[in-house]
């Protein structure tokens, strides 16, 4: 690294943690993807935790975490809480198969170039005193000692002085205490190679290190499933374990009969906005739609599921007011576990404020009960612009053609979504479902205009204009999928369907599909995992899943498999059913 006075940039004092991970080849080298799967789990409670001390997460380049934050007491009080969450985390697995985090905080001079990235010895520091911290440790500079000192709720241990690589002056140590340790002998001096750390940020960094030292620290993650019942250590496939809610359609009581596309619409968002809580088991809106037409049955069809909350509500919408009301039932009790009503002018504004107050009361309730939910799980960034009212209720006429499929729909929300991105160019839910719409009209030949795969280049382009405006939006790199499968652009396809089922691996309809194409361009297996880990979210998937599980099958050549799918599928006048079913009962036939 040039010396700090020959770099360009921002010159700047900056409060910077750094860690690296040690072992970590050997660790790869005893089990890969366990080590993968681990480091994920890892990296969602740094997540978790940097954002609620008002932290950003700069960079998670190879075996680091980068973070930075307002203030040094909150960067250590972050990293307090990171080693007692991994500590539990931890519990559970033998010794051999632990995951331990070192930290170290420092507070010094850096440059800050335009991309963020920053050098100088302040980084350097940081880098060396996590190396000089135990297993599970924070260690922290002198300098940021004197800031926190008496600020927090944990001990501080001088560990002497020590050379480090590339700093002209020792630099004093202080251990943090947790959990009642004392304070030892200072921690021997020592040298470690520097590491190069990309993509590190301004101000506060925190770079945190897995650590991993000779038998006594390894790597292991709770025991996670897939649908089948088989141990995994993906959580990708791994099937939920927190607790269980379905939201059912909320009641339309609008003097207007054609206004229950929109309390179906406001159903989905509160659906959606519950399913970002990771800890949370909510059932798909197939499932929803499919148990709402008739209360009693309803009541027993949860009952049936085992499903342990019940969010149930209304909407009412009278001129330039909406009156939303929302009450969340314990199944097991019969207690209602918290009610509120709504009342606010009709504006796009207050719409998703209501439904957000919703979806973060319900979970709260939830994990004030079992302790299982982090609301830190439902922040969500997005590009996206505040839409008009006009736009909204567009987003949820389209909600409501996928849920039906209606000509006459696909019709008119594709009117009304192309007038939508046009007005508001930067409402990226209007151009994922536009992609939708187009690539229905080649997909299941909704309405054609022209060439089909003139349809599927539109659904393409929609659907990256959606990410560009929010590259974390699942469905908008789901919808992109589907299209690069249509183009036969095997490598785009797996791409995007890669990053949609990370950023929501728990979407069933995201799942199936993907699962399904996975299936037909060749990736079997991972194909067959997608689909039944869907199926068991969601059991009212669309019948042509239950097709691509029978052409799997074929190909594995359990042909019997194959005709017992097709016979779930319950589509005789698909072409595609009729076309696998000849092939299935030719080869019995032939053995």
């Amino acid at each position: 690294m040039p010396p700090i006075d020959d770099q360009e940039g921002q010159r700047k004092l900056a409060a910077i943690l750094a860690a690296d991970v040690a072992g970590y080849s050997k660790l790869m080298a005893d089990d890969e993807r366990a080590t993968i799967a681990s480091l994920k789990v890892a990296r969602a409670v740094f997540r978790e935790r940097i954002e609620a001390h008002a932290g950003r997460l700069i960079d998670t380049t190879g075996d680091s975490v980068l973070a930075e934050f307002r203030s040094p007491v909150e960067a250590v009080e972050c990293a307090v809480e990171i080693q007692r969450q991994l500590k539990t985390i931890n519990e559970p697995a033998p010794d051999h198969r632990q995951m331990h985090f070192r930290i170290g905080v420092n507070l010094g001079d850096v440059i800050e170039e335009a991309d963020g990235t920053i050098y100088g010895d302040g980084v350097n520091v940081a880098a060396r005193l996590e190396g000089l911290a135990e297993p599970g440790g924070i260690m922290l500079a002198d300098v940021a000692r004197q800031t926190v000192e008496g600020k927090l709720d944990v001990g501080l241990a001088d560990a002497g002085e020590h050379e480090v690589k590339n700093i002209a002056k020792p630099v004093r140590a202080w251990r943090v205490l947790l959990d009642g340790e004392e304070a030892g002998a200072p921690v021997a001096k020592t040298f470690r190679r520097p590491k190069v750390i990309a993509g590190l940020a301004a101000a506060l960094a925190v770079v945190i290190g897995l650590a991993v030292w000779g038998v006594a620290v390894r790597v292991e993650v709770p025991q996670m499933v897939m649908a089948d019942g088989t141990p995994t250590d993906d959580p990708i496939l791994a099937m939920l374990t927190g607790p269980s809610i379905i939201v059912l359609p909320f009641e339309n009581l609008s003097t207007e009969s054609d206004q229950q596309y929109f309390a179906d619409g406001i159903t989905i968002d509160i659906l959606s906005a519950l399913s970002r809580f990771k800890g949370l088991f909510v059932y798909s809106k197939e499932t929803t739609f499919a148990l709402g037409a008739d209360e009693a049955g309803a009541d027993q069809a949860v009952a049936d599921l085992g499903v342990r909350y019940v969010l149930k509500g209304s909407v009412r919408r009278s001129d330039d007011i909406i009156r939303i009301n929302a009450h969340l039932l314990d199944n097991e009790s019969g207690a209602t576990v918290w009610n509120q009503n709504y009342d606010r002018s009709l504006t796009t504004e207050n719409i998703f404020e209501l439904q957000d107050n919703i979806s973060q009361k319900v979970a709260a309730a939830i994990a004030g009960e079992s302790g299982l939910l982090s609301l830190a799980d439902a922040k969500q960034s997005s590009g996206s612009e505040q839409p008009s009212l006009t736009g909204y209720e567009c987003v949820l006429l389209a909600y409501q053609y996928n849920r039906t499929m209606d000509p006459n729909l696909h019709m008119r929300a594709r009117d009304c979504l192309e007038t939508t991105v046009e007005n508001e160019p930067k409402y990226g839910m209007a151009h994922a479902l536009l992609s939708t719409v187009y690539g229905d009209e080649y997909a299941i030949e909704m309405n054609p205009r022209g060439d089909g795969l003139e349809a599927v280049r539109r659904a393409l382009a929609s659907a990256q204009k959606a990410i560009a405006i929010d590259q974390s939006d699942a469905y908008a790199l789901f919808v992109a999928a589907n299209a690069a499968f249509f183009l036969g652009d095997v490598a785009s396809f797996n791409q995007f369907a890669e990053q949609a089922i990370e950023m929501n691996p728990n979407d069933p309809a995201i799942l199936g599909s993907v699962g399904a194409f996975m299936v037909w361009s060749g990736t079997i297996e991972r194909g067959k995992i997608l689909m039944e880990k869907g199926f068991a979210l969601n059991p009212h998937q669309s019948g042509w899943i239950h097709i691509a599980m029978a052409s799997a099958a074929y190909w594995e050549k359990d042909y019997q498999a194959s005709l017992d799918e097709l016979d779930k599928a319950n589509l005789p006048g698909f072409y595609w059913y009729h076309a696998w079913a000849a092939a299935s009962y030719g080869q019995l036939a032939a053995r």
